[in-house]
């Protein structure tokens, strides 16, 4: 699941296209299917989304969560990637984006009635 947060006046606009460029990144370095793309968008009022000096009100945080099995430089690879194509696709500086992946067990992963670890069906693979 990919969470992503912005200014509302500046993420509403563009929240398909983001949602595109983070799924083929996804798919392209993580082998994620087409149909498993799983995001959420949380636009702020500026007056509820505080932020780091030297960054435009396009700031935007993408929060990745994911069972744990990615290798470190997979995992690097879809931050790098993420970086570029967010750029060039939509034009928002890399200093304005914030990306965290914050990877759980996979037994801490509940969904359509199982946990993670129980799932035997997936169809990608967690250890990349």
């Amino acid at each position: 699941m990919v969470v992503i947060y912005g200014i509302d006046s500046r993420l509403n606009p563009i929240k398909r296209q983001l949602s595109d460029v983070i799924h083929a990144c996804m798919q392209s370095e993580l082998g994620m299917p087409e149909d498993k793309r799983a995001h959420r968008f949380v636009p702020l009022s500026s007056d509820n989304f505080f932020y780091p000096g030297g960054r435009s009100d396009s700031y935007t945080v993408i929060e990745i969560n994911m069972m744990k099995g990615r290798k470190p430089e997979t995992q690097k690879s879809l931050i790098k990637s993420l970086f570029s194509e967010i750029s060039s696709t939509l034009g928002i500086s890399p200093v304005d984006i914030e990306i965290t992946i914050k990877e759980q067990e996979k037994y801490q992963w509940g969904f359509r009635g199982i946990t993670g670890d129980e799932a035997v069906d997936l169809s990608y693979k967690v250890n990349v």
